[in-house]
């Protein structure tokens, strides 16, 4: 009777383990906090807040400044009942001390982000260290008292078939953060075969399976890589992924990576972008893509579509055809596989029709109620911009142009990034 008790017990206190409150943490770019304030983190996290996302992964690459900077971070999460934890990034040469350094640095904070009773650790990359290094890491940890419950992303486990394999190579890791949220160099949309496997993997052992979800990805610096993956509408299918497969966290990437395209915050103009990659950030503003993250973060937490209330179409678009040639940097990896267009997702309350126009190109169509996408060609003249409108019964209730013209000739550095607007009543 005692045995039977017990084990019902352990499966309660399983069962309610996989059961907690979804959550939406945000990638952040610790390297890019140099200059930051605690306003500046303030903002950061306000901002963060106001569209459901519960923490950071603190993306910290070296022990030098950010340890402090993450003082900082951890000073204002408590202020702003905001969550963090550390994602270590291992294409760094991290020593396991200064991990443990860091981690027990903020053990007991309000504000440090659990996993059950465990503090969670995540990376980016990582597996070369071995299983050795991880298992020392966790044991160094729990000899001074602190649980961890580790979800790495190691990034060379993208092909499904490697999920088991995963598993009993790594026998010290409790959970695991699936990195890839872009078609793998495939002019293709990106399947949840990859979620689907390391999901189920997973459930072998206590900790959570992270999903990753990421509007872009173009890169285009010297020496640090130019790519470009297809990502025209992997922002709206990727989170329509994400309700699907239900992960237990939602990893957004990221919230700063302004080198990669993949941010959605603001372009704070603190942060130094180095050399190359103002040519390709620099007026290109993401902010609205946190319109649709606000109403899939309470879709994927209530398991609902939420009722929307206000009218918006939420637009983005790249400033040159990917035909054009460009006086300075790469052609980047790929550079064939994305449209030349206006991307343009519906918000809507009710049905309405929706315009999409630019130069001599002009499409209508029937959106809403819910979310709807579609999108215009590029036209052949040059220096056209978007106009955008939403109408219902013949009457106009919201227009507006882009902010970024599109031009045929005069592009001084290949661009892949987009400008993303939106139009609301």
């Amino acid at each position: 009777m005692v045995t039977l008790a017990l084990g019902a017990l352990i499966f309660i206190c399983a069962f309610a383990q996989r059961s907690r409150a979804q959550d939406v943490v945000a990638h952040f770019m610790a390297q890019n906090s140099h200059d930051y304030s605690l306003t500046d983190w303030t903002n950061d996290m306000n901002t963060a807040i106001a569209i459901g996302v519960s923490a950071f992964a603190l993306n910290i690459a070296q022990y030098d400044y950010e340890v402090a900077k993450m003082d900082d971070a951890f000073t204002v999460a408590e202020q702003l009942v905001f969550k963090l934890f550390y994602s270590f990034d291992m294409s760094y040469d991290w020593a396991e001390a200064d991990m443990v350094s860091l981690v027990t640095a903020h053990a007991t904070s309000a504000s440090a982000y659990k996993w059950g009773n465990t503090l969670l650790v995540s990376t980016y990359s990582g597996e070369s260290k071995g299983d050795d290094f991880w298992s020392s890491f966790k044991s160094t940890l729990s000899s001074q008292g602190i649980g961890i419950t580790l979800a790495p992303a190691f990034t060379s486990y993208r092909d499904p078939s490697l999920a088991n394999s995963l598993l009993s190579t790594f026998p010290s890791i409790d959970g695991f953060f699936n990195w890839w949220s872009w078609p793998n160099d495939v002019n293709a949309t990106l399947t949840t075969d990859t979620d689907l496997a390391y999901q189920s993997a997973i459930k072998a052992r206590n900790g959570p399976y992270i999903m990753a979800i990421s509007p872009w990805q173009f890169k285009n610096i010297d020496n640090g890589g130019d790519w470009v993956e297809l990502s025209d509408t992997l922002w709206n299918y990727r989170w329509q992924q994400a309700v699907d497969v239900k992960p237990d966290i939602v990893e957004i990437v990221t919230w700063n990576d302004y080198g990669e395209s993949h941010y959605i915050s603001d372009i704070n103009p603190v942060v130094n972008l180095g050399d190359q990659a103002p040519f390709y950030v620099v007026g290109f503003d993401h902010s609205k893509w946190r319109d649709v993250a606000q109403y899939y973060i309470s879709y994927y937490k209530s398991g609902t579509a939420p009722t929307i209330i206000k009218d918006e179409v939420v637009f983005w678009y790249r400033a040159y055809p990917k035909g054009v040639t460009c006086s300075t940097g790469t052609l980047p990896r790929n550079a064939a596989f994305p449209a030349d267009a206006v991307f343009a997702l519906a918000m809507l309350k009710d049905t309405a029709t929706i315009t999409l126009a630019i130069g001599s190109n002009t499409i209508n169509f029937t959106a809403g109620p819910g979310l709807t996408m579609n999108s215009v060609p590029f036209p052949t003249e040059d220096h056209q911009i978007p106009y955008v409108a939403i109408s219902r019964d013949g009457a106009t209730i919201a227009d507006t142009y882009g902010s970024m013209y599109v031009n045929q000739s005069g592009c001084t550095y290949y661009n892949f990034n987009p400008w993303v607007g939106s139009v609301s009543e």
